[in-house]
């Protein structure tokens, strides 16, 4: 699949198919397409639909298909941010925070992974469960604000601010350290936890987290 981004800060990702071949997405990606592009909406087992429910994603993803002659499709991002892509070989695997699946190719597996250490996953702003994404081909994922791409050293170390990692090679592991002090706890405003990743490999951190983004704007909101 070949592909081009567009777009700024409201990236769209608009990808040459070739015929007869397939691309799948998340539900309610696609923003425009050739006529020729079919869609077939699946999903994919009892056993990956429940993991797609527990992950935050739609237990359903939709498969384009380039009838006859090349196509043409295009996706965009569901919040203001970036679309990253990744290579997968085979032999490399990309783990990614709840619901940043945008769209791949039809040789990459998605799965739920859950976090080795509990705690991280009790408090973590990522949560216990992530995506982890295998197979051949090129994976789309969705990046809440920039991205900032960082390689840990073995046993190199980075603190962040829980909600901040967007993906991570498997090579990475990741924990919950608790902020230091009850005072900067309760009124510092950074939360209780944040989240340490740990090398080798390499992390893509967001600048603007989701749930950070709906906190700032949730004042803004009229309530009844």
């Amino acid at each position: 699949m070949k592909y081009e981004i567009k777009g700024g800060n409201f990236p769209v990702v608009i990808c040459q198919v070739e015929a007869n071949s397939s691309v799948r997405c998340q539900k309610g990606a696609m923003a425009w397409m050739s006529p020729n592009m079919e869609m077939q909406t699946k999903g994919g087992g009892i056993g990956k639909m429940f993991g797609k429910m527990l992950s935050g994603e739609s237990m359903f993803e939709n498969i384009y298909t380039a009838q006859g002659s090349d196509g043409m499709i295009a996706f965009t991002t569901s919040v203001p941010g970036n679309i990253m892509p990744f290579e997968l070989d085979g032999t490399n695997s990309i783990i990614g925070q709840k619901c940043a699946y945008l769209a791949c190719d039809s040789g990459v597996n998605m799965e739920i992974t859950f976090q080795k250490k509990f705690g991280a996953g009790l408090v973590g702003g990522e949560g216990f469960i992530m995506e982890k994404f295998t197979g051949t081909g090129t994976v789309l994922l969705e990046v809440d604000g920039a991205v900032i791409e960082k390689e840990l050293a073995p046993g190199e170390e980075l603190i962040a601010e829980t909600g901040a990692l967007c993906a991570m090679e498997s090579t990475v592991t990741m924990d919950v350290v608790t902020v230091k002090g009850l005072g900067n706890m309760l009124v510092g405003g950074e939360g209780f936890f944040n989240t340490k990743l740990t090398g080798p490999g390499k992390i893509w951190l967001q600048t603007m987290p989701i749930m950070s983004l709906a906190g700032s704007i949730a004042p803004y909101i009229p309530s009844r």
